[in-house]
């Protein structure tokens, strides 16, 4: 307890100084001093105050699926971790290396939508629109803190038990900017709820963010899909047949997933690693050596879609192991009824949207 008290009181100073710097950049672009583009072609940002776990990818999903069979969609990522870099169209054909794992997972599921990756979303929106004039909305992947561009609309994501408002500025804790800054979102995620609507303590939450009167607040969970063969995608299993599973995994919180195994699998095996891993020779390696050595009835390997992209860089050794992974889909869905009020906001926005 001492060790950690002392701890962030080391760190202190160093939030200060981080928060000085980002009111200093916001203020800057407050002033019109660094400039920021609005575009006539309606941009929906989804992001969130804090350093990764918040469930933006499954949102970004969410709303593709609504909107994919409407208009022309396409997503914008930075492509965290990719060894390329500057603006690409991402391809099916491409892997984690070169995309990053979120777009190409976007790639891969919805093959009818443009998918990009760039450093600048100021500069990506326009090379989007030059390559694919027809775009007739763009979603910004984690983007709430890239001033550079402003949103028509702006999602911000913050998960259950662990609210903006209750966290520190980094290093000392998780928040990229201040939490008041939350003030220019238009719509309020409070993702990864308890999945029984009855655990979630609406009124607690709201009081405690205290939104602003334009600020609309959702409540989201997780429904987790009957996971897939990772070598065969037709291929589905229903882990409450199994006696014991190695969860493999590389995401920014596994918490709120391993609450739902407990659910389903008696005992469970862990391989965690850091956000966004890229997974070494020496990885399957072990996992190799880890199921090998699980002594249960019936057992499998399991890891999230994110972690699927970048598992197949190693397919072979995979397939020659005879390594039986399955990977777990998921949807977000929203507790009191909120789903559809919910999808129809979005579609009311675009139908409302002005340039």
């Amino acid at each position: 307890m001492s060790n950690n008290i002392i701890g962030k009181i080391l760190l202190y100073p160093f939030s200060l100084i981080y928060g000085l710097v980002m009111s200093t950049r916001n203020l800057l672009y407050e002033a019109g001093v660094l400039k920021s583009t609005k575009f006539s072609t309606p941009v929906i940002s989804v992001g969130n105050l804090s350093i990764g776990g918040a469930g933006k990818t499954p949102h970004v999903e969410h709303l593709i699926r609504l909107l994919r069979d409407y208009i022309n969609v396409g997503t914008l990522s930075r492509g965290y971790k990719r060894k390329t870099k500057g603006f690409r169209i991402i391809k099916a054909s491409d892997n984690a290396l070169v995309s990053g794992d979120e777009p190409l997972q976007y790639r891969r599921k919805y093959p009818d939508i443009v998918v990009a990756v760039s450093e600048s979303r100021a500069l990506g929106i326009p090379e989007m629109l030059k390559a694919h004039p027809s775009l007739q909305t763009i979603i910004l992947d984690d983007a709430f803190q890239h001033l550079s561009v402003t949103p028509a609309l702006n999602i911000l994501l913050t998960q259950y038990d662990k609210l903006y408002v209750h966290d520190h500025l980094l290093p000392l804790g998780r928040l990229r900017e201040r939490s008041e800054n939350s003030s220019r979102a238009n719509i309020i995620i409070v993702s990864k709820c308890p999945r029984n609507e009855e655990d979630v303590d609406k009124e607690l939450i709201l009081k405690q963010l205290t939104p602003a009167p334009y600020q609309k607040v959702y409540f989201s969970f997780y429904r987790y899909l009957n996971p897939y063969s990772f070598i065969d995608t037709q291929s589905r299993i229903d882990l409450s047949e199994y006696s014991g599973l190695i969860l493999i995994s590389a995401i920014a919180n596994t918490s709120y997933l391993l609450n739902y195994l407990e659910s389903k699998v008696g005992e469970i095996k862990t391989l965690v690693y850091e956000d966004h891993h890229i997974f070494k020779p020496k990885d399957i390696e072990h996992l190799s050596h880890v199921f090998n050595n699980f002594q249960t009835d019936k057992k499998c390997i399991l890891t999230t879609e994110k972690d699927a992209t970048r598992l197949e860089l190693h397919y072979p050794e995979i397939v020659q192991k005879n390594l039986p992974i399955f990977v777990l889909p998921l949807e977000v869905d929203f507790h009191f009824g909120d789903q559809s009020n919910f999808d129809k906001e979005i579609k009311d926005f675009l139908l409302n949207f002005k340039v």
